[in-house]
């Protein structure tokens, strides 16, 4: 293979961040946009508050058999099938709240020029950006921008009803959180997230499942996973997430287009886990649920992939829960093909890392990485999406059987394309940052991502009879993990390692310009993320924070990292880049120690001590010096619409792309056509 084509493809793609990878920022989207943008295509939506809406296209699709684009149709159905789980899932008002929304916006015939209703349209488009009324990332609750006395008058001119509690939610000071993971409180009971019924605590849940023990204590079920836990008369019970149980008027929906998809499946590995995957569905069984995972993992073949189901935990604050979730994927073969070179060499970056070897793996197995073209997404994947995904999450499935690493190529491009540029020079501390970050930034960033997600998840090990890190580490088991994927990769990315494997032709002005943009983010630019007096709440914030924060009070003494003050700006310079490799290496080792060994106060120290709390000087600065730059800080997506034509026999015999109109047409539409839950659940 020739360098430059690796190279090629290394700039075009860029790899998840995380397990559940977040959306790119619009300042890291600002500071790397491309250059070249594709004009036939108008990627941008709109933009309102804080949110711009992009639109992706599917590369490839008429390169489908109709056989693959059915199962691509019936999986898509299938994730939208289950939409309003995450709505309930975020909040107990949700549905209620949106569904009176929603009519008050179809059915209102008074004024709509006046800046009243044009601030109900936005908090409308806010509520369906984030699948409820509480913030995407920052879980606050979002306030009206219109009085009580104008939503009343919307109410009655439209005959919409709206019980009294909710309606005073949606003003007051109640559940203005929907995820607290603050140090000192009360978890559960501070977050307004639904997984939890009222009067369910910290110390009840870690009751509840402290006292179930897996059949196979090597192989640990996901205990919590799919369930709510309420208190019925003073006792807790689950209400497990399945056909007839909870949700189980969305998940037959689910289970109905799962089972369409299963009968045009490429493949018997393919077809036998989405049989497992239905199965669980049908009966809640966690059982089920690793079987389906250890298939799905070793289903590699064929053109189309998926995630479905309750994946992630960032939304629970003690980490057991799982958000419905979906996204639909067609492979590209030929990125993933080259970029297969970090799976292939994943052991050699584990027997080289500077981890105890207590703490190192013997045999790291199965790291598959493909590039994706999305072809639907739904649930916590959508509007925000992530840009790439590693499943799945049990560590004992990663370690025994592997994992999959994939990148969303479509979605990185539209973000690339739909991007402009400003920021960088506004935060770089000299010409040489900035042109370091200019010509090898974007290429030392994607590489970061792709070290994070193909190795950094697949690293390391816990000790014998250390329980899961979620049981552990609690709260702060979710931005210890992102941290020390980070922490991998920044550590080998001033390694020539890479130009050996053909992915650089300078490793060390690569890792130069990841360091600086991986420091300059963490201790800066972020924080146009956050209102003033704002703590670090989101898990990747957290660790982009507490890493850069440790590795410059850690090289204080050295001056590794010098915090510079020119014209009143304030600007961090990296002046020795292998003393902060060493940091860096100290830490990421520190890390996997405290995974490793589930040392809950050491976690606590960390995170606390240097993520969480903001220098308000500095971040009164930095929002002030953004100002000047007017895109959203926040981007999700539209999806296209995919419809098929039918025969007179009612068999499919062609399916369409298109793309939705606008934002408020698609949010109608799945409404009316994916109204499978009650309000009230």
């Amino acid at each position: 293979m020739k360098l430059n084509r690796i190279l090629f493809l290394v700039t075009m793609v860029v790899f998840a961040v995380a397990c559940k990878n977040e959306p790119k920022t619009q300042e890291q989207v600002e500071e790397q946009a491309e250059t070249a943008v594709e004009e036939k295509f108008d990627y941008v939506v709109e933009q309102f508050a804080d949110l711009r809406i992009l639109r992706y296209q599917i590369p490839g699709w008429d390169d489908l058999t109709l056989k693959e684009q059915k199962l691509v149709y019936y999986l898509t159905q299938a994730g939208l099938s289950g939409r309003d789980i995450m709505w309930d899932q975020n909040y107990r008002y949700n549905l209620t709240i949106r569904k009176a929304l929603e009519k008050i916006y179809a059915s209102y015939e008074g004024e709509k020029n006046s800046d009243d209703w044009k601030a109900f349209e936005t908090y409308l488009k806010r509520v369906w950006f984030s699948n409820g009324i509480h913030h995407h990332y920052s879980n606050d609750k979002i306030k009206p921008e219109f009085s009580q006395d104008y939503f009343s008058s919307l109410l009655a001119a439209t005959g919409t009803e709206i019980p009294k509690e909710v309606y005073e939610v949606i003003f007051n000071e109640e559940d203005v959180k929907k995820v607290n993971q603050s140090k000192g409180i009360d978890n559960v009971a501070m977050s307004a997230v639904n997984f939890y019924g009222p009067g369910v605590t910290n110390a009840d849940v870690e009751s509840f499942y402290g006292k179930m023990k897996s059949p196979d204590p090597d192989k640990p079920l996901s205990y919590g996973l799919n369930s709510q836990l309420v208190k019925e008369n003073g006792v807790l019970k689950e209400r497990v997430y399945k056909s007839g149980g909870l949700y189980g008027q969305a998940i037959d929906e689910i289970i109905k287009w799962l089972e369409k998809a299963k009968g045009v499946a490429e493949n018997k590995a393919q077809g036998d886990a989405l049989g497992l995957l239905i199965d669980y569905y049908k009966t809640g069984d966690l059982q089920t649920w690793d079987d389906y995972n250890v298939a799905w993992t070793a289903a590699t073949e064929g053109n189309i992939d998926y995630i479905n189901s309750f994946i992630e935990v960032y939304n629970d604050p003690l980490g057991y829960r799982g958000s419905y979730e979906t996204i639909v994927e067609i492979k590209d073969f030929d990125m993933s093909e080259k970029m297969a070179v970090l799976s292939e060499n994943a052991q050699w970056f584990e027997d080289n890392s500077p981890l105890m070897e207590e703490h190192k793996k013997k045999n790291v197995v199965g790291v598959t990485y493909k590039v994706v073209a999305v072809a639907g997404e739904a649930g916590d994947a959508s509007p925000s999406t992530p840009i790439g995904v590693n499943l799945p999450n049990a560590n004992w499935i990663r370690a025994a059987v592997g994992s999959k690493s994939v990148s969303l190529g479509n979605i990185i491009g539209a973000y690339n394309n739909a991007g402009g540029s400003g920021r960088l020079k506004e935060f770089v501390h000299d010409d040489e940052e900035f042109e370091l970050e200019e010509k090898y930034g974007q290429l030392g960033d994607k590489l970061h991502t792709a070290l994070h997600e193909v190795i950094g998840h697949a690293s390391g090990q816990l000790n014998p009879g250390v329980g899961e890190t979620k049981e552990t580490l609690k709260n702060y088991a979710s931005t210890m993990e992102e941290g020390r994927a980070d922490l991998v990769g920044l550590y080998y990315l001033m390694d020539p390692k890479l130009q050996e494997l053909g992915l650089v032709e300078d490793w060390e002005k690569v890792g130069k310009a990841a360091y600086d943009g991986y420091i300059r983010n963490g201790l800066m630019t972020q924080l146009i993320r956050l209102n003033l007096g704002d703590d670090v709440e989101e898990a990747h914030m957290r660790n982009r924070q507490w890493v850069s924060a440790w590795a410059f009070e850690q090289g204080a003494k050295d001056n590794v990292i010098e915090k510079v003050t020119k014209d009143g700006k304030t600007y961090y310079n990296i002046n020795d880049y292998q003393k902060l490799r060493e940091i860096f290496g100290e830490l990421l080792r520190e890390t996997q120690r405290i995974k490793s060994e589930g040392d809950y106060k050491a976690a606590e120290a960390l995170v606390e001590g240097y993520g969480v709390k903001v220098d308000q000087a500095l971040h009164a600065e930095i929002l002030k010096r953004n100002e000047q730059f007017t895109a959203a800080p926040y981007s999700g997506f539209v999806n296209p619409v995919l419809v098929p034509e039918m025969d007179e026999n009612g068999e499919i015999t062609k399916i369409e792309v298109t793309q939705p109109k606008d934002f408020a047409t698609q949010m109608i539409e799945y409404s009316k056509s994916f109204n499978f839950l009650p309000e009230v659940n």
